[in-house]
């Protein structure tokens, strides 16, 4: 059904969704952000809740909407943006998100707030399927050896840290505004896994981008519809005056239009936003070989007291080089190594015989002799052609990091390949097989350019 009122296709029938959609369309009128009559929300034919379909055949650089800056939600634009600003040296944390949460606490439960229709098509805080709100058990069955875990258990802390060092200490000093026992640890917890995650932050121009501080991050209303894929058909542009939604890509009638929340492997998807791309959908998506684990490797391959103690004392200089840490990732991808610099260094040191590791060591890990650049470059195409005691390492490393997965991947291979196994599986189970499954194929494609 078309509403000629709003140019837009909106479904009709009453249900709590569809008024939602509805009034969420008229906010959208009334603050002024104007939608293409090209486009419509919708959830049916959408990868995961609400998305932005096209209507109609659409061309590059068409915009489908326009947000003026006066509709986004941020420390500026919030109702208790003078609260924000008073107290703004008490606010600073680590993460940089305190200010918005602080604001969308107020906003979100403020019965006069004047983004309560924007709010009414965010999916309901208790209802989420982050990683972080599963039980421990089955994180640990589904996501031990992505990263995943590790993240979460940081985010966890980090979490509790902040919201008792920062965010009660400033709800208490504003009693009026604030009740603690409304504003809690877990609804803090809630809003800053979703919808916070789909932020966004305006970039800085080229020239400041080593002077300024970060922009701090805004709500985009209708922008953070948008579902997310490795290949997007469009982009937010920010000018002066609003925020525009750019087709990057030609769309077919009836598709989904889709943005991008940044170049991020399944595991990152995973950890944000309790999602992952279908396999081979991801051409983002990374496997990390820890930093440990090749010095584990390294050892494991030493022989003698002697050799062992060479393998310490490389990895000391590594870390005195800052090229290596106790809790760092050597970062694979589908073509190459993002973490080139890091891991052929690495690989190059722990590597050496110990006199020429003692020259190596003499000149502050400097070389006469510039050495070929592409001994630096590890991509498919260079890695066959490494040394071949740095592709044993990188090999050990690679079966170090696949032993730490809970199952291998011909089993999951299986399971992907029988629709009728895969689709009894739950969603997390579902999108956890995605993250394992990408990570392995990475790792045994660099066995294989390796071997």
């Amino acid at each position: 059904v078309v509403d000629p009122s709003l140019s837009q296709q909106v479904v009709t029938g009453g249900s709590p969704a569809e008024d939602g959609v509805s009034g969420f369309l008229a906010w959208c009128k009334k603050v002024g952000l104007e939608l293409s009559p090209k486009v419509y929300v919708s959830r049916e034919g959408t990868v995961s809740d609400y998305g932005l379909l096209a209507g109609e055949d659409l061309q590059i650089g068409e915009v489908l909407f326009s947000v003026p800056r006066a509709a986004l939600l941020s420390q500026h634009t919030t109702s208790i943006r003078s609260l924000l600003e008073t107290d703004e040296a008490s606010l600073e944390s680590q993460s940089g998100w305190v200010p918005l949460l602080l604001a969308l606490l107020h906003e979100y439960t403020a019965s006069d707030s004047q983004w309560r229709p924007y709010f009414a098509l965010w999916p309901d805080f208790s209802s989420m399927d982050h990683p972080m709100f599963w039980p421990e058990a089955e994180r640990v069955r589904l996501l031990q050896g992505t990263g995943v875990l590790e993240a979460v258990d940081k985010d966890l802390a980090s979490i509790q840290r902040e919201y008792t060092s920062i965010i009660l200490p400033f709800m208490e000093s504003h009693l009026d505004v604030f009740d603690p026992q409304r504003h809690t640890l877990e609804l803090y917890r809630r809003a800053l896994q979703s919808p916070v995650p789909n932020s966004f932050q305006e970039p800085l121009d080229e020239e400041d981008e080593d002077e300024k501080e970060p922009n701090p991050p805004m709500m985009v209303p209708m922008a953070d519809i948008l579902n997310h894929v490795a290949n997007h058909n469009a982009n937010l542009e920010y000018s002066l005056e609003c925020l525009k939604m750019v087709t990057t890509q030609p769309v077919r009638k009836g598709q989904e239009i889709f943005n991008t929340y940044g170049q991020m492997a399944n595991w990152q998807l995973m950890h944000m936003y309790g999602f992952a791309e279908p396999y081979p959908g991801n051409t983002d998506d990374t496997a990390d070989i820890q930093m440990v684990t090749v010095r584990t490797a390294a050892l494991q391959g030493a022989v003698t007291e002697a050799e062992r103690q060479l393998v310490s004392e490389q990895w000391e200089f590594l870390c005195q080089l800052e090229m290596v840490g106790e809790e760092g990732a050597f970062v694979i991808g589908w073509e190459e190594v993002l973490t080139e610099e890091e891991l052929s260094m690495t690989l190059k040191v722990l590597c050496m015989a110990a006199e020429e590791f003692q020259e190596f060591k003499e000149h502050e890990g400097w070389e006469e002799d510039t050495e070929d650049e592409e001994s630096f470059t590890l991509s498919n195409e260079t890695i066959p052609r490494l040394k071949a005691s740095w592709k044993k390492l990188l090999r050990d490393s690679a079966l170090l990091t696949l032993e730490s997965y809970s199952s291998d991947l011909k089993a999951e291979q299986d399971l992907l390949n029988n629709k009728v196994a895969y689709g009894k599986l739950s969603h997390r189970e579902q999108a956890a097989l995605q993250v394992r499954y990408g990570q392995k194929r990475i790792l045994h494609q660099l066995l294989e350019l390796a071997s």
